[in-house]
């Protein structure tokens, strides 16, 4: 699929269906704009009328051009383009960008028109950008197919959008702003190529250093989770994503054919693949500006170097108002930085260096903030006045930034009298604003990035160490509520699944008269809470159906029928089992903790503050599933409560590992149980004692719901797990690697001859660092897999080989290679991990599987000989090989 992607973006040759001599018409500003591009490669303009297109010879259909064409641009009516289309598969074209409106936003009779070009596209394997998108352009190579009004500037930035209006705007303001573009496309409604496909190829171009993209929508969540969560490691991708309000997201439909997904979800995702989220135009270019130029902070300490005593101010209220801290210098810090600086100057952070501050005042504070532990990152912040030299200062910046290797952001303030240095700054790699704000923000994104990226390397396991669900149990409760054609569990139910998932309930009874409720208050000690129990009444509170501190019998008596009364009341058809009686608990703390299933993402955890105000304190954040402890606790911190839960002005904190667990916990039950549409335990009450859950709701899904969660990031996968008999009655266990095993994968690496690591790496031996080994461990498992061997010598486990094969984004290619302790060779660990990974490749459904081989391993050829592997000579040294599968 890569090769018919370079087809469309790298084509040689090019045809223009519908080109016309039309002012006006798109096909008339789509073959102007090709020809005026300095396009080096040869276009084809088809109409059915014309003889020439702007004095290019044109051909009346694209089975009538003589040559092979590696993409087609379709410009002609709806109704024409699925015969069209027909006719480019006959032809051999490569692949298309249909620029075409009128398809799945236009009502029946264009969601046919969709479907049946869909089905030829995928007939013939053509590759389709579009319908109703603006086009693409590739300034490198003279391209643009499209009506945009301007051609981009070169440059490094990839831009990937779903409106062609906005692109057209961003490639005005570009040109005048002179940022440059490595590619720009418009997907339109992405019938087949989206933005996972354009990040999987953007982040194997060498020409592109950030992908931005404009979304409106998203269709195949898991397909960008993993190409996002892939790229992010090394390119930076920003997404500035469209309806986060309720009426925006509403709006999204008309425009794109398809529903938009719960905002808040998409900060989640965006959170875990490592995408820089903004909200406006500026701030999309603005972190393009600043991760392209500059390191990334390790913390969110700012200090602040500035000639302005005001705009220091505003650039530190900004900061703390959204998260960030203003740096505490210590005072051998303070000392050195008035060493040469005015006797007047600030003496505090921000660092006022005064108005007749000169250069060399700016590069010595700036030097001194460089090499102090409690900064994390620089601002430097210059208004002109009449003894500043703006251009001389920004010199002194780039000369120093270069050394340090912590972000230096720049405010030049103004217009006329700083653009010189404005210009030095942008020349220097010295990302560069107009206003302090913009710069802090950008500060505190980055920092976002930073702690983003580290949760690439969370790989939740299948299922927790010693948590054992009663899966069997908790599915009884299901099957009663649906052979009852109920979609809510009743309280005592959704209670009842949480015990079965070792989430602590309160003790609780459903009783059908107020004998039985006596008895059971009696039982467990006053004082109690009585509930309405009906699946038909959802928000007990609303109905009267709650009552709490019931002290005595008298009163237990009064209150059961009191509330049976009251829910008569709210819904005479409610069916009612009873009151619930449970004990009266009170702790510190209200916490909600929830779940949906959204439409885009799937399952989502929720976690925040809770009680009868939870509306009000919005304070609550999303998580997907699966989860671990890292990925609980980020979730945790991120709200505002946190601040409290860990103890807050001599309160006694919670304990937040058993909150961690918790949340984990409830998220496999989510995982196991797809037919859960909403949960919510409100409140979950917790002190420093423990936590319980004192109501919990559940609605369900219809009864015809798939039964397999569809998440978007992949768990631990335990179905690769298996024990192995070896030679000489030796057994190992071949499991994927995880994220804990790089401490072993260390000590494996000890018992690796040197010799065996110029075999595998051909003669480069990497120096394996945490960051290094890192990348070997934590890895993607829908991109790629590893198997370790581990065996027990001596009660401790140990890796003894490795295997692994890493797929490129259209699991046509896998690239194979292993690596076996010396100690294991000849014992035929070798073969047996080979065998074992090329299964796991053919039920992965990739095509090829290739490698690169010394002619010096014969134990390595001798492996790829008896499976059937071709072998091509690359030079002297070494062979690359191939192996083709499920055929």
């Amino acid at each position: 699929m890569q090769k018919q992607l370079s087809k469309i973006l790298k084509p040689q040759t090019m045809a223009i269906i519908g080109a016309s001599n039309r002012k006006g018409s798109v096909g008339n500003g789509v073959m102007k704009n090709m020809l005026n591009a300095g396009y080096h490669g040869i276009i084809y303009p088809v109409n059915i009328k014309e003889k020439a297109i702007q004095g290019v010879l044109a051909y009346s259909s694209i089975s009538n051009i003589p040559a092979k064409i590696d993409m087609a641009v379709i410009c002609t009516p709806a109704p024409t383009v699925p015969g069209i289309v027909e006719e480019c598969g006959q032809a051999g074209v490569g692949g298309l960008v249909i620029i075409s409106s009128g398809f799945a936003e236009a009502g029946e009779e264009g969601r046919a028109l969709y479907d049946s070009i869909l089905e030829k596209a995928r007939q013939y394997k053509m590759r389709i950008i579009g319908p109703n998108c603006l086009g693409i352009i590739n300034p490198r190579l003279g391209i643009n197919a499209s009506f945009a009004p301007k051609m981009a500037l070169p440059g490094k930035l990839a831009l990937i959008s779903q409106s062609g209006a906005l692109l057209s705007s961003i490639l005005d303001w570009s040109v005048e702003q002179r940022v440059g573009f490595s590619h720009f496309v418009s997907l339109g409604s992405m019938m087949d190529v989206d933005f996972a496909a354009l990040m999987d190829y953007f982040g194997t171009d060498a020409h592109t250093s950030c992908i931005l993209i404009y979304m409106e929508s998203m269709k195949n969540a898991r397909r960008f989770m993993s190409a996002a969560r892939s790229i992010s490691r090394f390119k930076p991708v920003i997404v500035l994503k469209s309806g986060r309000s309720e009426a925006g997201s509403k709006a999204t439909f008309s425009h794109t054919g398809t529903l938009a997904g719960n905002d808040a979800v998409f900060d989640a995702a965006f959170e875990r693949s490592g995408i820089i989220r903004v909200d406006t135009v500026a701030q999309l270019f603005n972190m393009a500006q600043a991760v392209a130029m500059q390191p990334r902070p390790v913390g969110n300490r700012l200090a602040i170097v500035t000639n302005a005593g005001g705009p220091g101010v505003l650039a530190t209220d900004y900061l703390i108002r959204h998260g960030g801290q203003i740096a505490e210098l210590r005072a051998e810090t303070l000392q050195k930085i008035g060493e040469k600086l005015a006797p007047s100057w600030s003496k505090s952070n921000p660092i006022d260096v005064l108005g007749d501050a000169g250069a060399e005042e700016y590069a010595h504070a700036i030097n001194i903030c460089a090499k102090a532990p409690e900064v994390d990152g620089i601002l430097v912040i210059l208004t002109p006045q009449s003894m500043t030299d703006p251009e001389g200062i920004a010199k002194a910046v780039v000369e120093t930034a270069v050394n340090i290797r912590k972000p230096v952001l720049a405010s030049w303030m103004g217009e006329r009298d700083v653009n010189p240095g404005r210009e030095v700054l942008e020349a220097g790699s010295v990302a560069n604003y107009r206003y302090p704000e913009s710069a802090v923000d950008v500060f505190l994104r980055m920092y976002r990035y930073t702690k983003d990226l580290e949760l690439l390397y969370e790989t939740p396991p299948a299922t927790p160490e010693g948590f054992n669900p009663d899966k069997e149990a908790a599915r009884t409760i299901f099957d009663k509520a649906y052979a009852e054609n109920r979609h809510n569990l009743m309280e005592s139910e959704a209670k009842a699944l949480l015990h079965h998932y070792d989430i602590e309930v309160s003790r609780n009874k459903v009783c059908e008269n107020p004998e039985a409720a006596v008895a059971f208050a009696e039982e467990i000690g006053y004082p109690v809470v009585l509930k309405i129990a009906s699946s038909d009444i959802s928000h007990k509170t609303d109905a009267g159906g709650v009552k709490l501190n019931i002290r005595t019998e008298s009163e237990l008596r009064n209150t059961y029928q009191q509330i049976i009364d009251n829910a008569k009341q709210y819904n005479p058809e409610a069916q009612i089992e009873g009151i619930l009686v449970e004990r009266m608990v009170k702790k510190g703390h209200e916490l909600l903790i929830g779940a949906k299933k959204d439409p885009v993402f799937g399952p989502v955890v929720v976690f925040g503050r809770g009680g009868v105000a939870v509306e009000l304190y919005k304070d609550t954040r999303m998580g997907l599933p699966p989860l671990n402890m890292a990925l609980a606790a980020r979730m945790v911190e991120n709200t505002q409560i946190y601040q409290l839960l860990k103890g807050y002005r001599g309160m006694p904190g919670i304990n937040l590992d058993e909150l961690y667990y918790l949340l984990i916990k409830f998220a496999y039950l989510l995982i196991d149980f797809p037919e859960i549409e909403e949960f919510d335990i409100n409140p979950f009450v917790v002190d420093e004692k423990g936590g319980i859950a004192l109501d919990a709701r559940v609605k369900l899904a219809p009864a015809d719901t798939e039964k397999s969660a569809k998440l978007v990031i992949s768990p631990y996968p335990k179905q690769w797990v298996k024990e192995v008999k070896l030679k000489k009655d030796q057994r190992a266990t071949f499991r994927p690697v995880r994220p804990e095993d790089e401490p072993t994968m260390f000590r494996f690496l000890e018992e690796v001859s040197s010799e065996s690591m110029y075999m595998r790496f051909f003669g480069f031996v990497p120096r394996f660092t945490h960051n290094l080994m890192t990348r070997f461990v934590n890895i993607d498992y829908d991109r790629e897999m590893a198997i370790v061997a581990e065996v027990e010598e001596k009660g401790l486990k140990k890796i003894i080989g490795v295997v692994r094969i890493i797929e490129d984004a259209w699991r046509e290619t896998a690239e194979y290679s292993i690596l076996i302790s010396d100690k294991w060779h000849g014992k035929g660990l070798g073969n047996s991990l080979t065998d074992y990974i090329l299964e796991i490749a053919r039920k992965r459904e990739i095509s090829k599987i290739v490698a690169t081989v010394l002619a010096s391993n014969k134990a390595m050829i001798h492996i790829f000989q008896r499976r059937g592997f071709e072998f091509e000579r690359v030079d002297l040294e070494s062979f690359e090989v191939e192996l083709e599968l499920n055929q």
